[in-house]
């Protein structure tokens, strides 16, 4: 769906859309979505200086391997968002920039609008967790033999110690 300012300035676009998965490119072909992104809110544009504002709520389900053991999680999503469009011909040349509190949290864009895809994109992946894994008490896999180590114990001892110290070990 096309936020078009045409219409905004006729009034707040209100949007109910579910885009089923694959419909929206994430560029990771690790992450996968499992379940249509149903999304709902509101587009409105603040006539000053053509800002648009969008308002919404989102929920999905993403399956991606887990940091520690690989094996496929599902993350369930849900969250909600207000973002704020200046005009990209708005932006600050790169020698002019000096970036505010306040100026973190506008996007830019070009044209007459912007894509609700788009948007979605951004904030489904900002609602992922950082570190993806499967359960907290998640061993992960052996870096000596790689045995998943959720699945089964392996015999391997793991020396921790500080390599920069070995030299001193030889004297």
């Amino acid at each position: 769906m096309f936020l078009d300012i045409n219409q905004m300035q006729l009034g707040k676009v209100r949007f109910h859309e579910a885009f089923p998965p694959g419909a929206i490119d994430f560029y990771d072909p690790q992450l996968r979505q499992t379940s249509p992104i149903e999304s709902e809110g509101v587009a409105e544009l603040l006539e000053a200086i053509l800002e648009i504002r969008v308002r919404g709520h989102f929920s999905t389900s993403m399956e991606v391997a887990c940091d520690r053991c690989l094996e496929l999680t599902s993350f369930p999503l849900e969250a909600d968002f207000d973002l704020l469009y200046r005009p990209a011909a708005t932006m600050p040349r790169a020698d002019e920039i000096e970036v505010r509190d306040a100026e973190t949290e506008i996007g830019f864009y070009q044209g007459n609008g912007l894509e609700l895809s788009d948007v979605l994109r951004e904030q489904v992946l900002l609602a992922l967790p950082m570190q993806r894994v499967c359960r907290e008490d998640c061993k992960g896999i052996c870096p000596v033999c790689g045995q998943h180590r959720n699945l089964a114990e392996c015999a391997c001892h793991l020396e921790v110690g500080d390599d920069r110290w070995a030299g001193l070990k030889d004297l």
